[in-house]
């Protein structure tokens, strides 16, 4: 396979929003994952596990995304502040019918956005909730003169108002958020967005609830009656092995649903450009961006844990669904401000899993680990041959060239040569690589699959490198 890199030719910037998580209260996600409470044995700074927030940080963390989600539209905000003890409890209706004590709450969320040093996504509740409630989440957040709600922020301990860079006005309202029609959530937006305030000068970027998948209809309503008002309009897409209602494991899978899940998490190219098409009529200058704040594999759960907790292990072939996807992302980073996968620790394509004070790193987060200098980097632009197997970023930052290869055949290795007009050298060369197609980390055997340097390469004559089969590799080259 033979590549020319056209460092003249330069495209849009990657948002390193693009590399954007997201945490629910949902199962072991918030609490066992990120938060374990300050009087845990797991070390822990105010209730925030030590280990996870560092290995969060390592991966260059850009926003996170709480409390949901179908979750956010059965929140209430009010009952998670406040002495812990006298909190209101809930019942999750959604994720396993269990009982939330909204030990983590507002304060608790922004002690883990500080701690993480990233930025913050507040989804509020549209499904259940009112005008009234979510204008007063945002002035008890963002208020920084004397009202109501900000004084009430400092009975809480909280002397300064929070940033609140981004806001979601619902989540998935066409289905677990209220069931609505296209036109009908199109007007609530306008009419809840209008009380999302500005209280301070810190602008809140607000975003509506886009569509499910290929809701085409979706997109063309809310855009058409609401685009003037929004940031950003949301997407979800999750690859699946086949059939929503009979989704296939997460280990032990046969060949087939290798190359189906695969060919799931491509679909979301196609989504980006229709859902884009139709964004164009009502944006031409593409103003508000597509924020694709949950994705990733949904497979089936772990056996033996709580189906409400979306439980399940995390492979070399997640890693692939990784690789591909945030491939696609950066080829629309005119179009896509942001992404989160879903989710962070403990739920559905996770970053890291826990079990008691254990952690381990899935392969999935080595990829973003890998990736992270595309962020905020400079899309540079190539043509050549095409390969079905091979997925591949090229991005320009800070007089380096990264490039980052994903190869998903499962016994096939891959050359690629990149003709280069001013590579001085490599800097550095790192890969992941699976020797079966479930290969993954587990409690016992945590660094099955870990972070390895790369030699593969020849800078005799351009680049040419050679990736093995179920493989993510990434290059950074000098340019001189």
């Amino acid at each position: 396979m033979k590549v020319t890199i056209l460092d003249e030719k330069q495209g849009p910037i990657i948002s390193k929003y693009i590399y954007g998580h997201f945490a629910e209260h949902l199962g072991r996600c918030i609490y066992d994952g990120l938060y374990v409470g300050e009087d845990s044995e797991i070390p822990n700074k105010n209730g925030m596990r030590t280990d996870v927030v560092e290995a969060l940080k390592n991966i260059d963390i850009p926003v996170l995304r709480w409390p949901g989600g179908c979750f956010a539209d059965e929140y209430h905000w009010q009952d998670g502040i406040g002495d812990k003890e006298s909190r209101k409890k809930m019942v999750n209706t959604h994720w396993g019918g269990v009982t939330e004590n909204n030990h983590f709450g507002t304060h608790e969320y922004f002690e883990l956005i500080d701690q993480l040093g990233c930025d913050a996504y507040v989804n509020g509740n549209v499904g259940s909730g009112t005008v009234q409630e979510m204008q007063e989440w945002v002035e008890y957040m963002t208020m920084p003169g004397v009202s109501p709600m900000a004084d009430l922020r400092r009975e809480n301990g909280r002397e300064k108002p929070w940033k609140v860079p981004f806001f979601g006005v619902g989540n998935e309202s066409w289905g677990c958020g209220g069931n609505m029609r296209p036109e009908y959530y199109a007007d609530l937006y306008r009419r809840y967005q209008t009380y999302v305030r500005q209280y301070g000068s810190d602008h809140i970027y607000k975003i509506a609830c886009g569509p499910n998948i290929d809701d085409y209809h979706w997109m063309e309503k809310v855009m058409e009656i609401a685009a003037p008002f929004m940031d950003g309009i949301s997407l979800h897409h999750y690859a699946l092995t086949g059939a929503w209602e009979d989704k296939g494991p997460a280990l032990d899978f046969p060949e087939s649903q290798w190359w189906s899940l695969i060919a799931s998490a491509q679909k979301m190219d196609e989504l980006i450009t229709k859902h884009s098409t139709i964004m164009d009529k009502y944006d031409p200058e593409k103003r508000v961006g597509l924020i694709v704040d949950e994705w990733g594999s949904w497979l089936s759960v772990e056996s033996g844990t709580n189906p409400g907790f979306l439980y399940q292990q995390n492979t070399i072939r997640d890693a692939m669904v990784a690789a591909v996807t945030l491939n696609i992302f950066h080829k629309h980073a005119d179009r896509v401000h942001m992404a989160n996968i879903a989710q962070t620790v403990n739920v559905l394509q996770a970053m890291i899993l826990t079990e008691g004070d254990k952690m381990v790193k899935t392969p999935s987060y080595y990829v973003f680990e890998l990736y992270k200098n595309h962020q905020d980097a400079q899309l540079i632009d190539s043509f050549g041959d095409s390969s079905e197997t091979v997925s591949y970023t090229v991005s320009k930052k800070n007089n380096q060239l990264t490039i980052s290869l994903c190869n998903f055949d499962l016994t096939g290795n891959q050359t690629l040569e990149f003709k280069l007009g001013n590579v001085v050298k490599v800097d550095s060369a790192q890969y992941i690589v699976g020797e079966k197609m479930d290969s993954h980390n587990d409690f016992e055997n945590p660094e099955t699959i870990k972070i390895q340097e790369f030699t593969d390469y020849d800078t005799s004559n351009g680049l040419s490198v050679t990736v093995p089969a179920m493989s993510v590799t990434t290059l950074v080259l000098s340019l001189s």
